[in-house]
């Protein structure tokens, strides 16, 4: 059963837009070297509706199964590719992630 992988960032005020391209360019990279990692997209939180809690952008992978997931998680590859999004988002309360099988 695919899995869709959906990660919400609240980016710091001050880090500019290619910094944050960048840091999804190099998630998105992983798509096609990480087995079972399927596809990647992101962009800018421009939901109209007062619900979005401050993130700013987000991002959905989807995986082929729990197994391709769980398997990217520890990844050396996937831990490099993540240290871009760390240098972007707030430290405290920066992120969301909720995985489900669909």
């Amino acid at each position: 059963m695919t899995v869709r992988h959906i990660v919400l960032v609240k980016v710091r005020t001050e880090v500019a837009e290619s910094e944050v391209s960048s840091a999804m360019a190099d998630l998105g990279a992983l798509v096609g070297e990480i087995p079972g990692l399927l596809s990647f997209v992101w962009g800018r939180n421009d939901s109209p509706e007062a619900a979005g809690k401050a993130y700013t952008h987000g991002f959905i992978m989807e995986f082929a199964d729990e197994a391709s997931r769980d398997a990217y998680l520890p990844d050396p590859r996937h831990q490099k590719a993540a240290q871009g999004l760390r240098a972007v988002r707030e430290a405290v309360g920066g992120v969301t992630i909720v995985d489900f099988s669909a």
